[in-house]
Order: C-alpha cells, then structure tokens, then sequence
C-alpha cells in the first residue's frame, strides 16, 4: 500500500499535513508507539501512529521525527487528542526531514486505522498471490523460465537472462552481455550495474550466504536506478521464482539424487559386489567399462554439503553423474570416457574470482573397473587434499607422485611426530638465530646434495654452506651424506 491511498479511505478521514511529495513511499506495516525514541524497533517502511504522549516540547519532536527518519519509516499518523491538534513544532520537524505526516479525526481511534489497513495489506497479498499462482502457471505450461522471460519482454518491455557460475545460460533469448558473468562473480556488493554500449544489472539469485561461484545470477537490460517501484517488485518477484527453480532439478530427481549419495557413501565406505552394482543401475551409470570418481572441496563454512554437491553437479554439466558427499568433500562418480580434467580445469579457473579468496579444490582418479570404485574414490580424495595445499586448484591423478600418494595414508599424529623429530629443531634454531636452516636444507636436498649448485641457488659461499649443513647435522644428529637421513628429511620436508 502507498501512502497516498491513505487519503482515499473516506471513513477514517485522514488528512495530510505535509510530505506531499514524498506520498508514493510504499508501507510495509503499522506500528503504535508514544516512546521518544523508537528506531531500536524499527526496521524501515512502517506507518507509525503516535498519540504524542512522547512530547514535552519542540526539542523532543524534532529528536522523535529524527529517530524516525533514520530508521527509514514511511510515514506518520499524529493523533489530536491530546493537544487538540498536532503542534505545529511537530509539523516543523516532519517537514525538516521530508517525512509524510497524517493527522485523523478525535473520533477514530488508532485500532480502527490499524484495522482498516491491515484489510489493505489483505487484499494487496491476495492479488500478489494471485498473480504469482498465474506466473508459476505460466512456468509449468509453457517450457520453464524461458516463457516466463519471453512473457516478462513482451508484456513489459523487461529483457532478462538467467545465468550458472559457470557461464551456462539457463534462460533467455539472444546473448547475453560478455562481461556480465566476470562482473557477477568479482562484485563484492550486488547488484550491480555494468555499463556497455547500453547498461545492464547484475543480480545474484540467492544473496550474500551463498558463495558467489555457487549461485545463479540474473541478467536485466536497463540501469535499476531509473526503474519505477512496479518492475522492481517484478525484478524480485522473478528472481523468487527462478530461486525456486534452481532448487526444482533435485526436487524432481530426489529418488535419483538420494540413490547418489548412499552409493557414493557405501563405495567410501568399503561396500562392493551386487549392492554396489545394482545402485549404479538405478542411477544410470551400470553401463560404463570403466570409472572415474571426482573429488571437491571449499573452505568456506557457509557452503553446506548439500550446495556444494550442486555445485560439483555444476562443473560436471552434461556428464552424467552420481554425486555424493564424505566428510567436508563431494564425490562423483562417472564415466572414464568423460575425460572432465581440461573442462574442470577451465570452470574452476572461471569461478575463482567470485570464490573471494576461499579455495576450490579438484581431484580426480584414474580410470578403474567397477570393482575398483573405492579404490577411484581414495585416488580422487588425496589428488583433492593435494589441490588443497599445492599451487594447482586441479589436480588429476598422474600429477600426483608415488611419494605423495604413499604420505597421504600417514595419520595426522605419525605427521607430526616425524616432523617434530627431524625439523623442529632447525626451526626453533632458525627462529633463536633468525637463520635459514630449513630452507637451506630443502634446496641442497632438491639438488641431490651438489655444493656448488646449492650454494649458486642460496647465493651464498660454498664454505657458508657447509657450515650450515655441519649445523644441521649437529642439531638433528644425521649424517647428510647417508642415503637413509636425506631420504628421511625428504618425507619430513613433504608432510609439512
């Protein structure tokens, strides 16, 4: 309800004192209050009556009509009851602050007013559902979110595209703007407006508890600055609608998508044999000669298992897939024809940006029979733990060497042990010294202990370096020319 149909209620008699100009501020609620300062229970967009038991002079209605502009309130409605009219320091204030201030008659009590336009807010929900049960007709007859976009430009000239993170259109005619999905995923604030050769507007489907590189994005022409009230309710009433439709996939398949994830926990889980097969029948993939699982992970707290499957479903679109979650990661399993490494390499360089500093990882196996699925799954899950730690955000089973996939069965207390052991005390000494034991160690290891070469690497002195690694056996008690000791500080120096 606007304000001005405040004045069209002809019972209630209601008059305007001022704000004349600011009388199309729509009103989300009523609220009764006399306190002085009432922002606290205020959140924007209500119709406040007061009886002005609250004033005692002129400063208190400018500090009562101040709360109530910041607090982004509609509008007023001052009762006249108690000064036989509405003091003009009251007036004053309301005009000052540019807010729309009402006065009724002695005779209608502020119950009558709250009653007659919670009738309003009645009626205006009825019509908004009714429209919205038409709208979601219209999406269910006629094709999906492409009808609904094509009724939205035919009938109100509103152009619109909807957007994966991945940069797959789900709906709409024609291209979108190039730059948009780039602007959507670095945006720290949405919307946001992009400017082309015409401007457009850039939404995020969901909001800010989502992790951009998981969401949905909208696509309109046109700047939202210059809308009128009517197209950004239409605006928000769409992107409830395409909410709702980015959620259908799995509301449709949920049988599938529950079969999923109780194959991909069982193969985790040790199971094979008949179980095993008869679940990759009844999820479409018992057909395969071979298998590839895919592992992924975010360290994002916000991102809940469920979203992050989808978001593993995302990256594999057109592959068919069973996806599954064990611990803090997503599992698929699919086709070794697929072949996803380059495309998962290429969607998860596409989504880095709208990730805001949180890291996705990859993993993926090698290619194995369908006896081999855990196997597949394990393979997947160290190549993932590897992409967590190392520089490559995908990482496929060849890029793994046989020392990390030994170190990756190591439990974390054996880890710690070994390290403690063998590099604590260069580290404390480093830190004692403010040297570089540590360092100096990993580079004559990775030379195969060549003086020369290390010392051109560290620039530094041959004589400087043999000092150090004289230290270094001093301090651990190893020998350095012993193939034993430099294999045991090669492992330390990976389990860091």
């Amino acid at each position: 309800m606007r304000l001005r149909s405040l004045l069209t209620i002809a019972e209630l008699g209601f008059e305007l004192l001022c704000g004349a100009e600011n009388q199309d501020r729509f009103v989300r609620w009523v609220i009764t209050t006399d306190l002085l300062d009432p922002g606290r229970y205020l959140s924007g967009g209500e119709l406040v009556l007061t009886g002005l038991h609250w004033r005692h002079g002129a400063a208190d209605s400018e500090a009562f009509v101040s709360a109530l502009a910041g607090a982004g309130v509609a509008g007023v409605v001052a009762g006249q009851a108690r000064y036989g009219g509405v003091p003009q320091d009251v007036v004053e204030a309301c005009r000052r602050h540019r807010m729309p201030l009402f006065t009724v008659p002695v005779n209608v009590s502020f119950s009558v007013v709250t009653e007659h336009i919670n009738r309003g807010f009645a009626i205006g929900r009825a019509a908004d559902l009714s429209a919205a049960l038409h709208r979601n007709r219209e999406l269910v007859a006629d094709g999906g979110l492409g009808s609904v976009l094509a009724l939205l430009e035919r009938d109100f000239g509103l152009r619109c595209w909807v957007m994966t993170s991945t940069g797959r259109l789900v709906a709409g005619s024609g291209t979108p703007p190039a730059a948009a999905l780039d602007t959507f995923l670095r945006a720290r604030n949405l919307p946001v407006v992009l400017r082309d050769a015409v401007p457009y507007t850039v939404f995020a489907v969901d909001g800010p508890r989502f992790a951009r590189a998981a969401d949905w994005l909208l696509i309109f022409e046109g700047d939202r600055a210059e809308w009128p009230e009517e197209r950004r309710a239409i605006v928000a009433d769409l992107a409830a609608v395409v909410s709702l439709e980015r959620a259908r996939p799995d509301d449709e398949r949920r049988v599938e998508v529950r079969l999923a994830r109780e194959l991909v926990e069982q193969i985790a889980g040790g199971a094979r044999g008949s179980e095993t097969a008869v679940r990759l029948d009844l999820t479409g993939l018992g057909t395969a000669d071979s298998y590839l699982a895919v592992a992924a992970t975010i360290d994002l707290d916000a991102l809940r298992p469920r979203e992050l499957r989808g978001l593993l479903r995302e990256i594999l679109h057109g592959t068919p897939c069973a996806v599954g979650s064990v611990d803090s990661e997503a599992i698929a399993l699919l086709p070794a024809d697929a072949d996803p490494v380059g495309n998962i390499r290429r969607t998860v360089a596409t989504l880095t940006p709208g990730l805001h500093g949180s890291r996705l990882a990859v993993g993926v196996s090698a290619a194995v029979e369908q006896a081999d699925l855990r196997i597949a799954v394990e393979q997947a899950r160290v190549a993932c733990r590897s992409a967590v730690t190392g520089p490559n955000s995908v990482v496929a089973h060849e890029d793994l060497t046989a020392r990390t996939l030994l170190l990756a069965s190591v439990p974390d207390d054996v880890r710690l042990l070994f390290q403690v052991r063998l590099l604590h005390p260069l580290r404390a000494y480093d830190r004692l010294n403010r040297t570089d034991l540590v360092h100096t160690l990993e580079k004559f290891l990775e030379v195969s202990g060549a003086w020369t070469r290390c010392a051109e690497l560290l620039h530094i002195h041959v004589g400087t370096l043999r000092n150090r690694i004289q230290r270094i056996e001093e301090l651990t008690g190893r020998d350095l020319s012993r193939l034993e000791d430099r294999a045991n500080f090669v492992l330390a120096l990976a389990l860091r």
